[in-house]
């Protein structure tokens, strides 16, 4: 990150909306909120976020994804890959996707954020609307796929900081729910997802 100070201001309060969260939930027909897809590179964070969004989509609800190479060329631009960028990497990340789910939609975010704290900051600022979701899959399974040949540039030392070989992860202790990318192939985990996503987020009708 760049050693720029920033002077925090303190001339500002928060705006409300005048919608009613119940009033969301009745246009869209379901509820809004945050799918943490976390995982190794390569575990199927990214192609379980698109597949899912496309399900979702098709069957009327409201969704949209924000996945971690594109939020790197735009709104992230600025940040390396060294813990303290990481860390501001999902900070920002956390706050997008709670704005998204307080407007009524389901964010699918498809991020490695491989330190649980940084999870827990991004499940701060979204708070009972945050569910965690763990893309499971053994480093071995992850570094035989390697679609981006990442893992064999890491091996030869020529992506420092690379989560998993030199760098961290720190898998999710409690997540709401976690699929078995290594045992499952991509519909039967797309359909696993969109159970629950029926369960956790569809508006009920007694």
């Amino acid at each position: 990150m760049s050693d720029r100070k920033f002077i925090k201001s303190t001339n500002i309060v928060t705006v409300e909306s005048q919608i009613a969260r119940e009033d969301r939930i009745v246009r869209n027909g379901h509820k809004g909120g945050v799918l943490w897809f976390t995982g190794l590179s390569g575990s199927g964070k990214s192609t379980l976020a698109t597949e899912l969004e496309r399900r979702l989509f098709n069957a009327g609800y409201n969704v949209y994804v924000l996945d971690g190479d594109n939020v790197r060329h735009g709104l992230s631009s600025n940040l390396g890959f060294s813990p303290a960028d990481r860390t501001e990497n999902i900070r920002r990340i956390g706050e997008i996707a709670a704005w998204f789910a307080n407007a009524g939609l389901i964010v699918i975010t498809a991020f490695i954020s491989p330190y649980r704290n940084d999870r827990e900051t991004a499940r701060t600022a979204s708070s009972e609307d945050f569910h965690e979701i763990f893309i499971d899959a053994d480093l071995s399974i992850c570094e035989r796929r390697d679609p981006k040949g990442l893992y064999r540039k890491a091996r030869r030392g020529e992506i420092p900081d690379f989560t998993g070989i030199s760098a961290p992860y720190e898998a999710p202790e409690a997540p709401e729910f976690t699929v078995d990318t290594g045992a499952l192939d991509i519909a039967q985990s797309v359909a696993a997802l969109a159970k629950y996503v029926a369960n956790a987020f569809e508006q009920r009708k007694d």
